[in-house]
């Protein structure tokens, strides 16, 4: 009978550390000069939109009543993002810390697990040095995959990445596949290798300068972070973009959100009917904006029945599940047991 994990408090800080990102307005032929690149601000609209909800039954079928709703002015008032009329170059500028030491709970109150889990970790570390993960969250940096929505509709797209160790590695964005993690890419391994060993704990840290320039078009409205505002109230914005000091910004979240969207290991990813490529590593595989959970108890799938396993001592079926359970602990968070039933 396998033993039960017991650790009822457990935590691990998270070791990919993002900041916001911050958004810029240049050209494609001047993205290099740091002097030319203008902090975007936001700018706020008022306009009448139109009804475009889905109409109960009897207003569908009554002409004029479905007359009278869609002559009801929708008058919004929302915050809007673009690029100058000279400008056609988004900068995304962001930094990422690569922590270690996550052989090491940041807190845990099971005997048995205290003995164990440091030892399988330190195996995984000396066995698979993070090779796999690493080289994953360096496609998904070198990608571009954290601008989101500017991505879409992007002429060029180069990423450039400083190492702080006066070495900087320059990509195109699209020579990387955001569904596959196969690039044999010399560049992208040596950034591979770099936050392997941060994460392996061989570097005390590591802290990198990313920046992203997309050519979208010059005027061409760009998509900082929307801030969700649960009590918006009447006459309110009902829409409110994110910026720091006065400039638009992308949440550190959405960022880590895509720097983790590196999991291929879930049951289903293969089925080309309802496949949706690669997901950001939770615990039950969550993707909110399905509202489907990818990784489930049932399908013994999920991140704590795998861990209460791996975390004993007791064999995963694969590498692969290994894999997920180190990324979920990467990400870092509370994993302890609820009180209530």
């Amino acid at each position: 009978m396998a033993v039960k994990n017991d650790a009822t408090v457990l935590a691990f800080e998270k070791k990919l550390v993002p900041s916001d990102g911050y958004l810029y307005g240049t050209t494609w032929h001047e993205r290099h000069q740091k002097d030319k690149a203008i902090a975007l601000k936001l700018n706020e609209k008022s306009v009448r939109g139109t009804i475009s909800n889905r109409l109960k039954p009897a207003l569908q079928s009554d002409p004029l009543k479905l007359n009278a709703e869609v002559e009801k002015p929708n008058l919004q008032t929302v915050d809007a993002c673009a690029l100058g009329e000279n400008q056609d170059t988004l900068k995304l500028h962001f930094t990422l810390k690569i922590l270690g030491g996550v052989e090491k709970p940041s807190a845990s109150n099971g005997p048995k697990f205290n003995e164990s889990y440091p030892k399988v970790a330190q195996t995984y570390i000396e066995h698979e040095g993070f090779q796999e993960l690493s080289r994953r969250y360096a496609t998904n940096i070198a990608n571009g995959r954290y601008l989101w929505r500017n991505r879409v509709g992007a002429e060029e797209i180069e990423v450039t990445v400083d190492t702080g160790d006066g070495q900087t590695l320059t990509f195109n964005a699209k020579d990387f596949a955001l569904n596959r993690f196969d690039s044999s890419n010399p560049d992208l391994q040596v950034l591979a290798n770099k936050i392997a060993e941060a994460l392996c704990g061989r570097l005390p840290y590591l802290l990198i300068s990313i920046e992203a320039f997309a050519l979208i078009g010059k005027a061409q409205e760009v998509y900082p972070s929307e801030e969700l505002v649960l009590d918006k109230g009447k006459g309110n914005k009902s829409k409110i973009l994110y910026e720091v000091n006065g400039v638009a910004a992308m949440h550190s979240q959405k960022i880590g959100n895509a720097l983790r969207t590196i999991d291929t290991w879930y049951p289903g990813y293969d089925n080309l009917e309802t496949g949706i490529g690669p997901i950001a590593i939770e615990p039950y595989g969550a993707v909110t904006n399905l509202g489907k959970a990818f990784r489930t108890p049932k399908d013994k799938a999920d991140f704590y029945t795998l861990f209460d396993s791996f975390a004993l001592g007791e064999p995963l079926a694969d590498k692969t599940q290994q894999h997920y359970v180190m990324a979920v602990l990467v990400r870092g968070g509370v994993f302890g047991q609820s009180g209530k039933e």
